[in-house]
């Protein structure tokens, strides 16, 4: 591992935390296509490595700011992160046994439509 790689991957950890505190967002939208763009991951390689970096509560402290500031649903949480679990599971399943061109497509494609609709809608 060179040092552009090293800074790169400290770089996208910061950024993907801060935007994760400010946001609720750093796996999905930072951490993935810096992965591939910067350090050269496959679309793959991408995703298993930010589930990994997710797996650990590394969002605790970010969570435990806004629970005591009163915005923190427990009971709704609860019920995601259980249904988040078997969502998972099941997903990861299907995305390796993609190709990853079309992999590629799928997450491109939740990302435009995501977008667009939170800069279309009121």
């Amino acid at each position: 591992m060179d040092i552009f790689t090293v800074f790169s991957l400290i770089f996208i950890g910061i950024l993907a935390g801060f935007l994760s505190g400010i946001m609720g967002i750093g796996g999905s939208v930072v951490m993935i296509p810096l992965l591939i763009l910067w350090v050269g991951f496959s679309q793959h390689e991408a995703q298993g490595t930010s589930l990994a970096v997710l797996s650990i509560p590394v969002t605790l402290l970010a969570a435990f700011n806004y629970y005591k500031e009163g915005y923190v649903n427990w009971k709704f949480a609860l019920i995601i992160a259980i249904t988040f679990i078997v969502g998972g599971y099941i997903g990861s399943k299907f995305a390796i046994s993609i190709n990853q061109g079309l992999l590629k497509k799928i997450f491109g494609g939740v990302l435009l439509i995501v977008a667009l609709k939170m800069i279309f809608s009121k």
